[in-house]
């Protein structure tokens, strides 16, 4: 009968112990999870654990470029915050920003879903994310291994690569042409408008500002131009014409709708072998 009296405590006594353990352990792993959920802002939030391509794209080549506007900073994303372990203090303001630096794109896995300042990212817009850059921002965005440009509306944050300075939507890394590389060397100008009264006249400052072509080579060999014109084309990534003018053809690069463009691709060629050429203006 003792025994059996000592017996009962040391058996309740004995579960205690193990029930305290496995609370131990599930807030152990509690914590863990936890802790990884920190350290993985976005995990869970996607139905895709990889971005993609979309498999049947709208063709966006008509898709038009961000119209700047005056708008004021959105109450969402302009606050002090930690990804990945690394801290982020948003600019008071875009005002003459410049960066020159490597941009990605995002497609697929983030379509539809909020962007930092609570948009839905649609990846057939023209718009971007900025680590530090006030949301929303305008931007020009040249890319400079072949000079196309784009103007982009900025209301996310990213890419968070220490190598990477903006991601793009798909639709305006498909404009610049960086698709395939999913990288590329880019130069990024914000166009800030920091008031009503003045959206006119920056809507007119990154308007087109006529044709502008590149003449490059004049002769009667029309084949030979054609020919040519592929090749530039090709490494350019600019629509070639060839012109009849007084008994020859001319071969020349555009339209390009900038001139700052424009003078830009002439340096380059001058550069790859066509000293003479020159620029010829189209209203």
């Amino acid at each position: 009968m003792t025994l059996k009296n000592n017996i009962l405590p040391l058996l309740m006594l004995s579960c205690c112990f193990v029930l305290a353990a496995c609370s131990s352990s599930n807030s152990a792993s509690a914590s863990a999870s936890n802790k990884n959920k920190n350290m993985e802002p976005n995990k869970g939030r996607y139905s895709l654990k990889n971005d993609k391509m979309p498999l049947n794209p709208p063709n966006v080549d008509h898709v038009p470029n961000a119209t700047p506007k005056y708008e004021p900073y959105s109450r969402r994303g302009n606050k002090p915050y930690t990804v990945y372990g690394e801290s982020y203090t948003v600019l008071n303001s875009g005002e003459g920003f410049s960066e020159t630096g490597r941009a990605s794109w995002y497609g697929e896995k983030f379509h539809g879903y909020e962007t930092s300042n609570g948009e839905p990212y649609d990846m057939y817009g023209m718009s971007g994310a900025h680590k530090t850059l006030p949301l929303p921002s305008y931007a020009r965005v040249t890319n400079l291994d072949n000079n196309k440009q784009v103007i982009i509306r900025i209301n996310d944050r990213g890419p968070f690569h220490s190598e990477r300075i903006l991601d793009l939507s798909y639709a305006a890394a498909y404009k610049l042409g960086m698709l395939g590389t999913g990288t590329a060397r880019i130069k990024l100008d914000v166009i800030y408008i920091g008031s009503k009264a003045a959206t006119q006249s920056a809507i007119a400052s990154v308007q087109s500002s006529g044709n502008h072509y590149i003449q490059l080579v004049a002769s009667k060999d029309k084949q030979r131009l054609h020919k040519m014109a592929k090749d530039l084309e090709k490494k350019y990534q600019v629509k070639t014409r060839v012109q009849p003018a007084n008994n020859m053809f001319r071969l020349q690069l555009g339209p390009i709708g900038q001139a700052e463009l424009a003078d830009r691709l002439l340096i380059k060629v001058k550069q790859d072998g066509y000293p003479a050429g020159y620029i010829v203006s189209e209203k």
